[in-house]
């Protein structure tokens, strides 16, 4: 039953685009929730209008362009007088949570992680230098500013179980500022899923931007696929990201059936037609959008522990997972070309869709979070002292930067 209607205001880091990224198909699950509700939500945005801000005006969702450091910004909040702030990822809470507070200061403020960017810098800076990931590397930069933004919001929402219990065991936060909500998925079509000699070859997908996923080509191209073709000389790797470099588009190689595609037109079409989807990540955070879809569209798929992390609940993985060049070949013919094998790692997909990413009970849990912290988000604020510590000292020091630059940009 649909509850009170909120105002929502989303303040994205760039504009929504779904098929091109994990963080997007992220905000567009809680789009989706608080449309369900009946919630009016507003989407901004610093960046400039493009084709993803046009897509998101016939889904009914208001779009605004923001500007950075101006004053114009406390106009159109204060106006708009949300109920709801959600920051996509800490950044945006850093630039606008001072001026959200201010403003509107009975509004919910809620930091939407999309992953832990401190785990993921420190496991890329260990995996650049050939070190083993160790819990005193997280102390960086990027840890100071994304454990200070959580403190300062009212409620973040984690997406994955490991760093749910990081955040709480290493960094000392209290649960009491955390909300656990893995994807909310649709139940797989079971029934209409391509069977295994429906399918042929290996896919891969991904943003070409994200480093992890960047790197992951460059692990099947160099190591992991010459062995894979050396045993099945026929088969096709299909790699699709959005926004492909150049230096993505010179590996295309059609003689060794690797082959560059570009962006996905569907996802559900490309997985579909794959019979395994590789990931072999050597680094990261969070839970990865590409081998949900691939369990979702009942593809197999081989990864890394890296890759899986997050992603079980428990229940068997949807293929394999290996750590090495020549396992993760050797699992990922396995499972093109055993059937048996291959049907258990789909059935083990559904359960994990059905299981951990059950969009019903995901999104009832967030609602449920969602508007308690709403009833009680002054009480629950004063609970959190550290929290209005930072507030205080954060958001005075930013403000004092932020009006001094828009007095120079007005100057200029």
């Amino acid at each position: 039953m649909p509850t009170k209607q909120q105002s929502v205001l989303i303040l994205g880091l760039v504009w929504a685009e779904p098929e091109s990224t994990g963080a997007s198909k992220r905000l567009m699950e809680h789009i989706c929730l608080f449309q369900s509700q009946g919630w009016k939500i507003t989407f901004a945005c610093a960046a400039s209008d493009n084709e993803a801000t046009q897509a998101l005006q016939p889904l009914g969702i208001n779009t605004q362009e923001v500007a950075l450091n101006c004053s114009s910004f406390d106009t159109f909040i204060t106006e708009l007088n949300p109920d709801i702030v959600l920051f996509d990822r800490f950044m945006m809470e850093e630039q606008f949570g001072w001026r959200v507070a201010q403003a509107c200061p009975n509004a919910l403020r809620i930091l939407e992680t999309i992953d832990l960017h401190c785990l993921r810098e420190a496991r890329h800076q260990a995996f650049k230098a050939d070190k083993p990931f160790s819990s005193d590397m997280l102390h960086n930069d990027i840890a100071l500013r994304e454990i200070a933004a959580i403190y300062r919001s009212d409620l973040s929402i984690i997406i994955s179980n490991d760093e749910y219990d990081l955040l709480q065991s290493h960094f000392g936060i209290s649960k009491d500022l955390l909300h656990l909500c893995p994807f909310m998925l649709e139940a797989p079509d079971i029934a209409n899923s391509p069977s295994f000699a429906q399918r042929n070859h290996f896919m891969t997908i991904g943003n070409f931007r994200h480093a992890p996923n960047w790197d992951a080509v460059l692990w099947l191209k160099e190591e992991i696929w010459p062995l894979i073709r050396k045993q099945l000389p026929e088969a096709e790797l299909h790699i699709y990201g959005a926004y492909t470099p150049p230096k993505a588009t010179a590996l295309n190689n059609i003689k060794q059936g690797f082959l560059i595609k570009d962006r996905a037109e569907s996802v559900q079409e490309v997985m579909s037609t794959a019979r395994v989807c590789l990931a072999p990540l050597r680094f990261g955070a969070g839970i990865k959008t590409k081998l949900a879809d691939a369990m979702r569209f009942g593809t197999a798929s081989v990864t890394t522990s890296i890759g899986a992390e997050g992603m079980t609940g428990g229940l068997d993985w949807a293929g394999s997972i290996e750590d090495e060049a020549q396992a993760f070949a050797k699992a990922a013919v396995a499972l093109h070309e055993n059937k048996t094998q291959w049907q258990q790692a789909q059935d083990n997909g559904y359960k994990i869709v059905n299981t951990l990413f059950n969009k019903e009970t995901n999104q009832q849990g967030l609602l449920a979070r969602i508007l308690e912290a709403k009833e009680h988000v002054e009480v629950n604020r004063q609970k959190n002292f550290l929290g209005l510590m930072l507030n205080h000292h954060h958001h005075r020091s930013t403000e004092f930067m932020s009006r001094w630059i828009e007095l120079k940009n007005t100057n200029l």
